[in-house]
C-alpha cells in the first residue's frame, strides 16, 4: 500500500527480457538505501513491483507478463527517470491517498498550461475509467497523488505544484506522453457495490 506522495525520481539501469518477463534493475537513489529488503514492495511510476535483489541503491525486480501487458514498463529504457515510493509503514502520514499500486489504465497528456508557477496537466483517460474520476477526488498519476481540478468527458484536469515538479518526473512531461493511471479504490468497490445492486442508489426507497 502507498500513498502517491513519490520519495524520490530513480533511475533506469537495466531492462532485461527474459522469455515473456522482464527483469528491471532501477537506481532508487540514495534516500532509498537501507530501507528497502528483498521481498519488500516500491511503488516504481505507479506500479507495485517486488524486490528481488539490491546491489548498493540499485533494486531489482522480476516483471511479469501481466503487469507488461498492463503498463508502460516494457517500454522503459536505461537511463529513463521514475517515480520512487516505498511502501506505506503503520506510523507514515497519510499525505496523499490510498494506493494500491495496481495500474487501471493508461492515460495520455493531452495539454499543458502554466498558470503562475503552478502547471496545469490535462490527461485523456480511457472511457471504462472516466466514471471513477471526480472533481475534487484524487487519482494516481505514474504513482503521484494528485487531486483533479476538473472533469470533462473523458479527460481529466490537475494542478501540479513547483515542489510536485521538482521531486517527480511531471518536469518531464510533454503533450502526448503516455502515464500509468490508478483511480480511487473507493470509487472503484462504491462502482461494484452499486452495480451487483449490494448497495441501492436511493437510501430512501
Amino acid at each position: 500500500m502507498f500513498t502517491g506522495i513519490v520519495s524520490n525520481v530513480g533511475l533506469i539501469r537495466r531492462s532485461d527480457v527474459s522469455g515473456p518477463d522482464l527483469k528491471l534493475v532501477v537506481d532508487a537513489g540514495e534516500a532509498c538505501r537501507g530501507e528497502v529488503g528483498i521481498g519488500d514492495s516500491v511503488s516504481v511510476d505507479g506500479v507495485c513491483l517486488t524486490v528481488t535483489g539490491i546491489e548498493g541503491q540499485d533494486l531489482s525486480f522480476d516483471v511479469s507478463q501481466e503487469t507488461l501487458a498492463r503498463t508502460l514498463l516494457a517500454s522503459k529504457l536505461p537511463n529513463d527517470i521514475v517515480n520512487v515510493e516505498l511502501a506505506l509503514l503503520p506510523t507514515t502520514r497519510m499525505g496523499g491517498h490510498i494506493v494500491t499500486g495496481h495500474v487501471d489504465g493508461i492515460g495520455r497528456l493531452e495539454g499543458v498550461k502554466k498558470i503562475g508557477a503552478s502547471t496545469r496537466l490535462q490527461f485523456a483517460v480511457p472511457p471504462d475509467l472516466s466514471r471513477f474520476v471526480a472533481e475534487k477526488g484524487s487519482v494516481c498519476v505514474d504513482g503521484v497523488s494528485l487531486t483533479v481540478n476538473s472533469v470533462e468527458g473523458n479527460s481529466f484536469e490537475v494542478n501540479i505544484v513547483p515542489h510536485t515538479a521538482q521531486v517527480t518526473t511531471a518536469k518531464t512531461y510533454e503533450p502526448g506522453r503516455r502515464v500509468h493511471l490508478e483511480v480511487d479504490i473507493i470509487a472503484r468497490y462504491l462502482a461494484r457495490l452499486l452495480n451487483t445492486g449490494l448497495v441501492a442508489p436511493d437510501m430512501d426507497e
